[in-house]
């Protein structure tokens, strides 16, 4: 049993030292190079940080863009889904009380126009982006509580719009805390 046990000693310090200290530290090391410094890319307004580019907030003002809901109430220090699957009945209430939410907030719109990003949270729960139909569908609500053309407001989302990554990877998404800044630029 000697024979085994100092050399499983030796490896388990080894590995020990190596996953809970060396490999954190270089990846730390790495993400202090990032932009952020690790710590996330702050957006700023007036000298003031108003989120995250890449974590998700929610608004709740109808003249604002409405984002992705989120099944951990957009905390970023516990992102999460809420692993339940398309079939779960209590899933399958909650997709239906959001559907019925979006509706009475989007008069106009057609319950099969609605993107399902808008009713259904993300893998994280922390995703700050929707497809530009995610934004566009929308746009009358907005228009119409901020007395602005609809057509300004849709070339608003084509140009806060960023497209697949090399022109290929990916869909086009908008970010919808930089939207919402530049919707709240428009006089």
């Amino acid at each position: 049993m000697k024979r085994y046990f100092f050399p499983a000693l030796k490896l388990t310090i080894v590995l020990v030292l190596m996953t809970a200290g060396i490999y954190p530290l270089f990846v730390a090391g790495i993400a202090k190079m990032a932009p952020g410094k690790g710590d996330g890319v702050k957006v700023e307004r007036n000298g003031q940080v108003v989120g995250y580019a890449n974590v998700g907030q929610q608004f709740t003002g109808d003249n604002y863009f409405q984002t992705r809901p989120s099944a951990v109430g957009y905390n970023a220090a516990g992102s999460g889904g809420s692993n339940k699957g398309p079939s779960n009945p209590d899933y399958l209430k909650t997709v239906e009380d959001r559907i019925d939410t979006f509706l009475v907030h989007n008069p106009g719109v057609k319950r099969s126009e609605i993107p399902a990003e808008l009713v259904t949270a993300s893998g994280s729960g922390l995703d700050p982006h929707l497809s530009p139909e995610g934004a566009l569908v929308q746009v009358p609500r907005i228009a119409k509580l901020r007395n602005v053309p609809e057509q300004k407001l849709r070339d608003l989302v084509k140009a806060n719009t960023n497209g697949p990554l090399a022109g290929m990877f990916g869909p086009a998404t908008v970010n919808v805390l930089q939207l919402n800044l530049a919707l709240d630029e428009i006089h």
